[in-house]
């Protein structure tokens, strides 16, 4: 049995404000989950908390870049450096954010190590960057791009690790159909895109196993899994910034789930995006632990 680690990566460093004066409160997820048990169900050692910096965008305008630049560098560094610790200890770890940045200091992390994949389960692919948008910003919607080695330099290439993973590296999850048309480009870069449609045509259970098992190569260290909440339908998930229709359901998930981390290759896991603040009476947050402790093999 592996040892399960919980770390914290509160941050909300990667999304736009939900209004005007206020923060994204996906900060409180890992307390959320925390408040639900989720330490002691799934048997779980404590990791602590990594800190993030203040939320503040200053006097930042679109068009100069990704906001929170120099916060993000250095929370991704110092959230690499804890979750590099418990991998090369053969600890699991379960990293609880936060928005989808968090996603970069577990790539840097594995990018150290050696040569990781990465299956992201997503309602959208997060890969929005200066070659294909003029709204880049929100680091957040472009983790996955910046971890590719597309956009600006202070995040894309820290330590000299540019790019932390590789195109063919990469699998997509959960996708919804409406995007399909906004995802050639990741098609044409040899990058699997799996929609909602599609999971449920082929069975998500079955394309988690042909996944895992084609990590198995010699080329490759291992992989990561990378949850966003929003890829469950809102009328089980309202508590997420983009809580677009037709997406997948809780037992469709945790099918698709168990096998990518049940494999002995899966490195870790981080979960992000559900947001306390669109919850008041902790339903959302109560079945996204359920669906975490599930997928992990615990009851």
């Amino acid at each position: 049995m592996r040892n399960f680690v919980v770390l914290d990566a509160p941050s909300n460093l990667g999304l736009r404000p939900p209004a005007p004066g206020t923060v994204p409160g996906c900060y409180k997820l890992a307390g959320a989950l925390r408040e639900q048990r989720i330490l002691q169900r799934l048997g779980a050692r404590e990791g602590g908390v990594v800190v993030p910096p203040r939320y503040d965008r200053g006097d930042w305008q679109e068009g100069d870049g990704v906001f929170n630049a120099a916060a993000l560098a250095s929370y991704t560094r110092r959230l690499a450096d804890r979750i590099e610790r418990h991998v090369r200890a053969g600890d699991f770890p379960v990293v609880l954010g936060g928005d989808c940045s968090i996603g970069l200091g577990a790539s840097l992390a594995l990018r150290r190590i050696g040569r990781y994949g990465l299956a992201a389960v997503d309602a959208s692919p997060d890969f929005r960057h200066p070659g294909n948008s003029d709204r880049v910003g929100a680091a957040g919607g472009e983790e996955v791009a910046l971890a590719t080695g597309r956009g600006q330099e202070d995040l894309t290439d820290l330590e000299g690790l540019r790019p932390y993973l590789r195109d063919e590296d990469v699998r997509f999850f959960g996708i919804r159909d409406e995007f399909t048309d906004d995802c050639a480009e990741l098609v044409a870069l040899k990058m699997p895109v799996v929609t909602v449609g599609e999971l449920r045509e082929w069975g998500p259970e079955a394309l988690a196993r042909a996944t895992a098992q084609a990590f198995e190569i010699p080329e490759l260290d291992g992989f990561w899994v990378h949850l966003d909440a929003d890829v469950l339908d809102p009328t089980v998930m309202p508590a997420v910034d983009s809580p677009d229709p037709d997406g997948l359901f809780p037992g469709e998930l945790v099918a698709l789930l168990r096998p990518l981390l049940d494999s002995p290759h899966c490195a870790g896991l981080n979960v992000t995006i559900y947001d306390p603040d669109l919850d008041p009476d902790g339903t959302a947050g109560a079945l996204l632990t359920e669906i975490v402790v599930s997928a992990l093999g615990r009851t």
